[in-house]
Formats: C-alpha cells, structure tokens, sequence
C-alpha cells in the first residue's frame, strides 16, 4: 500500500524506526505512541523540542491538535490546565517521554488549517466562535442527551443502578450549563468585546472582568467534576455486552460531550480569559493628560 505521509512526517517516521527498531510506525495514531520505547538520543531530542515546564493548556494554546494526544492519555488540559506536563504525566502515571513522542508525532501529522486555532483570534472573533460552534452545540445535544439518559435509566436502572447516578449527575450538569452559557453570552462576553475596542479602561458594573472570569471558571471545574464521575461510572464509556442501542448512543453522546467540553473550556479557561485579562490589566484607567 502507497504511503500518503507527508514528506517530512515520512523522514520522521523513518528516524523512529531505525531507533527504535519498530517495524510499522506506518500505522501511527496518538495512543499507539504508549508502546512506543525510544532509544536516549531521540528522548534527548524530543524534550529539547517541547518543554515539558510548561503548562498542558499552554501547549494545546499553541497547537489546539495536541488536545488529541492529551484526550487518549486522560490528561486534563482544560480545567487541569494550568499544570506543567511533566505534572500532569506524574499525577496520571504515564511516561513523560511517550507524551513528548506523542505530541511531536501529532505536530507533524496535523495538516495546516484543519483545526481552529483559538489563540489566533482576535477576542471577539474567539467569543463569536465560542457561541455559534460549542453554545450552539451545547443547546442541540443536551435535549438528545436528556432523553437517552432519562430512558436507559428508567428501563435499566434496576439491572445496573448506576444508571440512576449517571442521570442524576446529567441533570446537575445540564442544569448549570444553561444559565453558564446565558451568564457568559449576556454578561463576561460582551465585556470582553468592550475591552478589545477600548482605549481606556472600561467601567463595567462588574468592577474588572476577572470577576466574572472567575466565577465562569469555577463552575466550568464543577462542571468537569461531573464529566469525570459519569467517565468513571461509564468504565470510559464501554457499553456492556447486554446494552441495547438507545443505551449505546447515550455514551457515544456522553463521550463526544465530554470531548466537547474540553475543546470548550480550553479555548475560555486558557486562551480567552487569559487575554482580557491581561489586556484590561495593560489599559489605563482615564485618559492621559495632555500638556499643552
């Protein structure tokens, strides 16, 4: 069969191959990366190339793909993404240098254009985003998921009680997401458009914008308390041999939420909440003086 790697991804692949003597690299994808050895030379090489200090929202700010690697690893780079990587790597058990491996494979296998690049945007291009991709994925899947949770666990709950925790724990998380959503389109988002067009810092009603931030992020960690506990209660989402299809399509549903949500309050935690508040920390508070 023909390879279609890009060029550099093919030298690439050829360099692990003679190093780690692995004979079909060809078939890569991130979390086959977990059995991958490297040799010490490589593992030198790679850790020059990412910093493994910095932060895991701080890595996927700059390359929104490598969320991927982190997804299959079970490595939070959203609400946990103020955490270094070697951290992250610690606190889940996992090799550092097969997350460095990793993320340097999925940076060469990323072609150009094919994900959004948040930190690219301007501020209110970025809310814009926020509000017509994950707002308005939010208010069309969370209607399904209300119904498919509420059915498998009215006709299975007294076979695998479980299934009652995993509604109870959707009903919390969609109860809360609601208003999140109306507080940050009406209230933190157009603040931050103000703040993007102001020459002097803005008076808002809200005193600075990192006090909305600031309650948008604590729930956002509520939020994720709950996608981890129906993960766990799920065993990652594996439908048991006995489950019938609606039962099936509620954790299909509950993992591409979940996935969702992270893509979600990245692109807020890490990328647009940083950047307003950094840029109203930079604006003036009145308008200098002109000595004439």
């Amino acid at each position: 069969m023909p390879c279609n790697y890009p060029y550099n991804l093919k030298r690439r692949l050829l360099f692990y191959t003679c190093t780690c003597r692995i004979a079909r690299v060809a078939s890569y994808s991130p979390v086959s990366m977990a059995g991958l050895q490297i040799g010490l030379k490589q593992r030198e090489f790679l850790m020059n190339r990412i910093d493994t200090n910095q932060s895991v929202g701080a890595l996927v700010r700059e390359k929104p793909s490598r969320s991927r690697v982190f997804d299959s690893y079970g490595i939070d780079f959203c609400c946990g993404g103020k955490v270094s990587l070697a951290q992250a790597c610690a606190n889940r058990g996992v090799p550092l240098d097969q997350i460095v491996a990793a993320i340097d494979m999925d940076d060469s296998r990323v072609v150009a254009g094919t994900q959004i690049n948040a930190d690219k945007m301007s501020l209110s291009e970025l809310c814009d985003h926020i509000e017509r991709t994950h707002h308005a994925y939010l208010r069309q899947e969370l209607p399904r998921l209300d119904q498919m949770t509420e059915k498998v666990a009215r006709v299975h709950g007294d076979k695998e009680p479980k299934l009652r925790e995993i509604r109870a724990l959707f009903l919390e998380f969609q109860a809360e997401l609601m208003p999140h959503m109306m507080k940050e389109e009406q209230v933190l988002f157009p603040v931050i458009r103000q703040l993007e067009v102001s020459s002097i810092r803005p008076a808002f009603h809200c005193g600075s914008v990192n006090n909305p931030i600031n309650q948008m992020e604590h729930e956002h960690e509520h939020a994720g308390d709950a996608l981890k506990r129906i993960r766990e209660l799920t065993n990652d989402f594996l439908p048991p041999d006995w489950a019938c299809n609606t039962y099936r399509a509620m954790l299909d549903g509950l993992k591409e939420l979940e996935g969702n949500m992270h893509q979600h309050v990245h692109k807020e935690n890490n990328v647009l909440f940083v950047k307003a508040s950094e840029l109203e920390s930079t604006l003036p508070t009145s308008s200098p003086v002109t000595n004439l």
